[in-house]
């Protein structure tokens, strides 16, 4: 066994490469990204949001975030307007098209979970999501 085979960074990396890549799939037919999943699964749970408040729930720094939103907002998920006390801000929110595939798209996202943990049983699954919380720190 090589040594970077032992090694929690390598395997992470690994373990994320086939997650993203799976639900990337799941997601291409839609024109969306995993991390503008992310962002409309964060505006479904509650429209309006600054952009940062959506990039400090989903770690994104500001610059990456800009550019994300833009591209959401030229394939009509979302609509940026200024916030109405200060016009500094932006806040983001759903089109219609982006409420209406809601419950599509939160079924990709729990099949491209379910093929990546297929093969664990359900206290394997716990353990693992317990885990890499804590990992998170």
């Amino acid at each position: 066994m090589a040594q970077y085979d032992d090694c929690i960074i390598f395997l992470l990396a690994k373990a994320y490469q086939k997650a993203h890549g799976n639900f990337k799939r799941h997601l291409l037919p839609h024109g969306l990204t995993p991390v503008q999943h992310l962002i409309l699964e964060s505006l479904w749970g509650e429209e309006g949001r600054s952009a940062g408040e959506i990039g400090k729930r989903l770690v994104l720094d500001n610059a990456t975030l800009s550019g994300i939103l833009d591209r959401m907002t030229e394939k009509g998920w979302i609509v940026k307007e200024p916030d109405e006390e200060d016009k500094r801000f932006i806040r983001a929110y759903l089109t219609d098209m982006a409420r209406e595939l809601k419950p599509l798209l939160v079924e990709k996202r729990k099949l491209a979970n379910d093929e990546i943990l297929s093969g664990l049983n359900l206290g394997e699954k716990v353990l693992l999501k317990r885990l890499l919380r804590d990992v998170q720190g």
